[in-house]
């Protein structure tokens, strides 16, 4: 009989669930020497957060055919070497969905109605029934930043209560979200229009303080914000500041930007916030369902069956994955690429395979570019099991072709999008060392490694052009580390490549499109 091992406190339904096809000893708080002492006993892990699951361990552990984290995050494992050894790393990815959705609707009630304030002034012996006048959310307009998961269970449940919906995602579709009831807007429109806003989307450095004094500024006075997303999105200062000054009328926020909050003027403030110590996931609903979830793939894979959430690559053995590592590295890279130059809104995702590479399994490849497409939206969220499926939600069709004809390399990529910003494409392909060229960019013919930073335009060829923008992005502070034109014909169309070694200003894009001779310029970051 398999043998589990549970190295973290889980719910016992998971342990039942577990117990069905193993033998299940539960050890929590192991050292790891001493983790790396028995796991060679086991054929899957099952953890939390408390448990790091490193490479030595992963090493050691020779039967190991799967590591279960009964929660979202993998951070305390390292996928990576548990890929290089066939094991599959699975996580609960909605297991909490409902418990945040739901925490948002009810910080939205409750900030409409001053619960809170309201509770605490009968507690106090006060019946001061004229503090406490609310709003009512019926046939008020909400708008949901973020279309994912919990977004979308939160826009269900407001339509279900009378409420009109706008909503801000540039990764989904137009039908997606009006299966939803949802009228997709762009985020301007919808800090104006909204009297009611709430957050469901990731942080990253575009995210980062989206909600600031500017965007506060366009929102109603009645208007009211909650975020159970992430802290960070909203700039907290300038929230306080709008707060006080009457410009909204409330926020609710589960997350900040440090946590435990320490200081913050928004502590201050009276009736119109609401603070909880991020308690999105913390039911005990939650908490069952991860575990069961987790326990269930566990399972299923002792059973010879595939696991619905793993976040790496289940059913390739290490041989293939090793032979193909570098091409999916280079199919990610160029999706990643290809998707900010198309824009966010992709409708098409045209995969070709040519020469020698025409001959290889071709689905791990496009997965890796649909991750690599999707990775701007979705970040850690989307993995290579997930990705044709997220793919699909938003909308995304997706062909491959191949084309064996060998070109300037033996085997190289092909990516083509059509996207909110028009039809891009780019071309691909492996150095003997393993490094990665862009070979093609929109027909244009380049030899560029890709870098963080990079800046691409498309131009008239004529003299002085290249000198008109070095002047410019140096006038900018903008250091370039190198640059490369691609061109078919002499003082005809060409493209220009930069590699910058730090990103472009704020408005120095709008700058580069006004140089005569540019008529397009893009900006990405990889």
């Amino acid at each position: 009989m398999p043998k589990v091992l549970v190295s973290d406190p889980i719910d016992q339904a998971g342990i039942d669930i577990l117990s069905q096809v193993a033998q299940v000893d539960v050890k929590t708080n192991l050292s790891p020497e001493q983790m790396v002492q028995i796991i060679p006993e086991y054929d899957a892990l099952m953890i939390r957060s408390g448990s790091r699951i490193t490479q030595e361990i992963i090493e050691a552990g020779t039967q190991l055919k799967i590591i279960g984290r009964a929660g979202v995050g993998v951070d305390n494992v390292d996928v990576n070497a548990a890929t290089r050894h066939g094991i599959v790393v699975v996580n609960s990815p909605e297991g909490n969905t409902i418990a945040a959705a739901e925490h948002a609707i009810a910080m939205m009630l409750a900030l409409s109605r001053y619960i809170p304030d309201a509770n605490a002034s009968v507690k106090r012996d006060e019946w001061d029934r004229k503090s406490f006048i609310g709003a009512e959310v019926y046939k008020k307009t909400l708008g949901v930043v973020g279309l994912g998961k919990i977004g979308s269970h939160v826009a269900t449940a407001a339509k279900a209560m009378g409420m009109r919906l706008l909503a801000y995602d540039p990764f989904i579709s137009t039908e997606r979200a009006e299966q939803l009831g949802c009228r997709l807007v762009e985020l301007d429109l919808l800090l104006r229009e909204a009297d009611y806003i709430t957050l469901h989307i990731p942080k990253t450095p575009e995210t980062t303080h989206l909600i600031n004094a500017e965007a506060l500024a366009t929102m109603k006075p009645n208007a009211r914000i909650v975020n159970c997303a992430r802290g960070g999105i909203i700039d907290e200062v300038a929230l306080a500041a709008a707060l006080t000054d009457g410009k909204i009328a409330g926020a609710a926020l589960d997350v900040y930007e440090t946590e435990p909050l320490g200081e913050s003027p928004l502590k201050s403030i009276g009736k119109e916030v609401i603070l909880t110590p991020h308690l999105g996931a913390s039911t005990a609903e939650a908490q069952v369902n991860v575990a069961i979830d987790v326990a269930e793939q566990i399972r299923d894979v002792l059973l010879g069956l595939p696991a619905r959430s793993a976040v790496n690559i289940p059913g390739l053995g290490p041989d293939i994955l090793e032979q193909l590592r570098p091409y999916m590295q280079l199919a990610e890279t160029l999706g990643n690429l290809v998707s900010q130059l198309a824009g966010g809104r992709v409708e098409l995702l045209n995969v070709r395979l040519q020469g020698e590479l025409a001959t290889n399994k071709s689905q791990p490849l496009v997965i890796a570019a649909l991750k690599g497409l999707l990775s701007q939206a979705l970040r850690e969220r989307v993995n290579y099991v997930n990705a044709s499926i997220e793919a699909k939600e938003r909308g995304i069709r997706v062909i491959e072709t191949r084309d064996a004809a060998v070109r300037d390399y033996a085997g190289s990529l092909h990516l083509e999008a059509k996207g909110s910003l028009g039809d891009h494409s780019v071309t691909g392909a492996l150095l003997g060392d393993g490094e990665i060229r862009l070979t093609d960019l929109d027909g244009f013919p380049i030899n560029v490694p890709p870098t963080q930073h990079m800046l691409f335009t498309l131009h008239r060829d004529m003299p002085g052009i290249i000198g008109k923008l070095g002047s410019l992005l140096g006038s900018f502070n903008v250091n370039i580390a190198s640059m490369q034109v691609g061109r078919k014909i002499v003082r005809g169309d060409a493209v220009m490549v930069l590699s910058l070694d730090d990103p472009l200003p704020d408005g120095i894009l709008a700058e580069i499109i006004k140089v005569p001779g540019i008529r397009d310029a893009y900006t990405v970051t990889l």
